[in-house]
């Protein structure tokens, strides 16, 4: 007698490389090596590959190329497209070409010329050491917001993002007035780098804080009181084993830091005092050339400032993405 199976079909189809399995209607004398199905045994069936290959998006489920997950939208992608190439792909196309009408002898004398240059080193510097201080304060800020209670904390929590929304140029008055040649504190950082370096940071405060804040607040509290069971001080605590976890966000915050400050013109146009070869930056010595009519020169340094944090946020990115990897292959 031929003993009939209800095994679904999918068993042959999802069988792994290797492993066949009996058709339906086979019998046991069907087997090449003579043994039959043993009584009481029962053969599972191979669909779970089927399922894990569903929820990962391979093809025929709702992840895969004809799922909606999966699904090339034309129209999305041209309208994301064309808005991207009109907000920013052709500006900085006509930039680049604007600051290469001379040739690259041309741009390349735009932009080593004495006062030019030494605009470029003092705004990378500053810019700098901003990062720096952002990278340390805004991670202090960050823990200080998400692990401590304490009265007001949603009005300072709301002052982190004051700088998003406060125009730049304001802040220069004040700080003008707080930090000029009539500070009421007697503290004068007017046409100084470290009056650059005060502005810079007020209008960079954000980035570090709310790049940290999320992860601080997604950190697994149970390994921080795990080191402090074993004997661990609260910073060796938070060096081997919180800040492997906020590096990532540290960099990231750190580099757009970084990347707005060197552009940064409306907070530092009236503390600076514009002093070139001292505390001119780069956003002022190109609105200079504007003004004496040099355009290719304004636009050769513009290039170079977009060049300088092009490359910065794309170390910073790798740098993060290969901590956090590292940070997962040890999790």
């Amino acid at each position: 007698m031929t003993a009939h199976t209800d095994a679904p079909l999918e068993a042959s189809v999802d069988a792994p490389a290797g492993t066949r399995s009996a058709p339906a209607g086979a019998s046991p004398s069907d087997d090449p090596a003579g043994h039959g199905p043993t009584p009481g045994v029962t053969v599972p069936t191979l669909v779970a590959p089927r399922r894990r290959l569903r929820r990962r998006g391979g093809s025929g489920g709702a992840g895969g190329p004809g799922g909606a997950a999966g699904r090339v939208n034309p129209l999305g992608i041209g309208i994301v497209t064309l808005w991207l190439s009109v907000i920013v792909l052709l500006p900085l196309a006509a930039l680049t070409v604007a600051s290469f009408e001379d040739g690259l002898s041309g741009f390349w004398r735009a932009v080593t010329a004495p006062t030019a240059f030494a605009s470029l080193a003092v705004t990378v510097a500053v810019s700098a050491v901003v990062a720096v201080i952002n990278a340390v304060m805004g991670t202090l800020i960050a823990w200080v917001l998400v692990r401590d209670e304490f009265p007001g904390k949603r009005i300072v929590n709301a002052l982190i993002d004051l700088p998003f929304a406060l125009p730049t140029i304001v802040a220069s008055i004040v700080l003008l007035s707080l930090y000029g040649p009539n500070s009421p504190i007697d503290v004068h950082l007017n046409a100084t780098r470290w009056g650059l370096v005060v502005a810079l940071a007020f209008v960079t405060l954000p980035f570090v804080v709310r790049s940290v804040q999320p992860v601080l607040i997604e950190a697994d509290r149970e390994v921080e009181e795990a080191a402090a069971s074993l004997g661990a001080s609260g910073w060796t605590t938070f060096r081997r084993v919180m800040l492997p976890v906020l590096a990532p966000a540290i960099f990231g915050g750190a580099g757009l830091a970084f990347a707005r400050a060197i552009g940064e013109y409306g907070s530092v146009v009236l503390i600076g005092g514009n002093i070139p070869r001292e505390t001119q930056v780069a956003s002022q010595y190109i609105q200079q050339q504007i003004e004496v009519d040099r355009p290719q020169a304004a636009a050769a340094v513009s290039v170079a400032l977009l060049a300088i944090a092009f490359v910065t946020l794309f170390v910073l990115r790798v740098l993060s993405t290969r901590a956090q990897r590292r940070q997962e292959q040890a999790a």
